[in-house]
């Protein structure tokens, strides 16, 4: 019997976004922190990340969402240093933690959306689990810097998602632009790149994840801070291309361009 697949049309890969997640996005507003120093909230930052969060999202990726990583000891190459973390974007849950997974014991902050953090009453928890939200201003723009540099600067990990919008369970990877590479080649850092490839399981229509790490890759000081950027984003799209070519070998949502 043919196997009935959903199929989403799309129009846009680099614009169009199947998230629906139906968050209204609120600006940041003035008294956005992005780096927290006060002491007591740390303290719950700490305890809300690494005794209660973890410890959690490991029993998802285990039992519900059946993902697992290949070659995550290629980390060990950098555990010294702050590095970046790039990877196709096809899950709603899954990705809001696998940099987590990926990369502990670094604590790994996420470059989000605004929506990320413009749910009411739960800014202050989502941005403890490491949500950086993106800036709309130039002056949010200054302090997300500061806090990127911040962040290297304490060794831990950020993960970014170039494609930008979600399509779940998309096993190709879609065209994305050059500039969040430029925070590893401003910055002298090195990045990895994860590739969520999805598999057939035996019992279930779901597929299996298969998250293969691949690193790390340096910035090119030969070049200017552009030109480096672009090659690292060259890098990371050729590697997850080659990845997903190999390994992506299920489709469980079927996805097609609409003739214009």
């Amino acid at each position: 019997m043919k196997e009935n697949k959903k199929v989403i049309y799309y129009s846009d890969e680099l614009n169009d976004d199947f998230a629906e997640n139906n968050i209204k996005k609120k600006p940041l507003g003035k008294s956005f922190k992005y780096v927290h120093r006060n002491p007591i909230y740390r303290f719950f930052e700490t305890i809300l990340y690494y005794i209660i969060a973890l410890p959690l999202v490991w029993l998802m990726q285990k039992f519900y969402s059946h993902q697992k990583f290949v070659n995550r000891k290629v980390f060990k190459k950098a555990k010294k240093t702050g590095y970046f973390i790039y990877s196709n974007h096809t899950q709603m849950l899954n990705d809001a933690y696998i940099g987590s997974l990926a990369s502990v014991p670094k604590k790994c902050f996420v470059i989000a959306n605004p929506d990320a953090t413009s749910i009411r009453g739960l800014r202050l928890i989502v941005q403890a689990l490491g949500a950086i939200p993106l800036g709309t201003t130039m002056s949010e723009n200054i302090s997300l810097m500061k806090c990127i540099e911040k962040r290297m600067e304490q060794k831990s990990s950020i993960m970014i998602f170039p494609e930008a919008h979600i399509w779940p369970y998309y096993t190709k990877i879609r065209n994305f632009k050059y500039q969040s590479f430029r925070y590893p080649s401003r910055l002298n850092k090195p990045i990895f790149v994860l590739t969520n490839c999805y598999q057939k399981r035996k019992w279930s229509k779901k597929p299996k994840i298969l998250t293969y790490v691949d690193g790390p890759f340096y910035p090119d000081n030969t070049l200017s801070e552009l030109e480096a950027a672009k090659k690292l984003r060259d890098i990371a799209y050729n590697v997850m291309t080659e990845r997903t070519k190999k390994y992506s070998t299920y489709e469980y949502i079927k996805y097609i361009k609409k003739k214009d």
